[in-house]
């Protein structure tokens, strides 16, 4: 089965690990090393960024 192409670029995620203090690992081992919690906290983090970007612009 295909993947289905990232929703997040790649700048953003690269912000959002170094800010949730994992990026050393992407660093290391890539996307693929980090564990799914730390993946859950990126989607949670970035959806908190955006809720707050749509509530800037009301």
């Amino acid at each position: 089965m295909a993947r289905k192409r990232g929703i997040m670029s790649e700048g953003l995620k690269v912000e959002i690990a170094k800010e949730l203090g994992f990026y050393d690992v992407v660093e290391r081992e890539g996307w693929g090393g980090i564990k799914s919690r730390d993946a859950g906290n990126m989607v949670k983090r970035a959806i908190e960024m955006a809720e707050r970007g749509v509530a800037q612009k009301k």
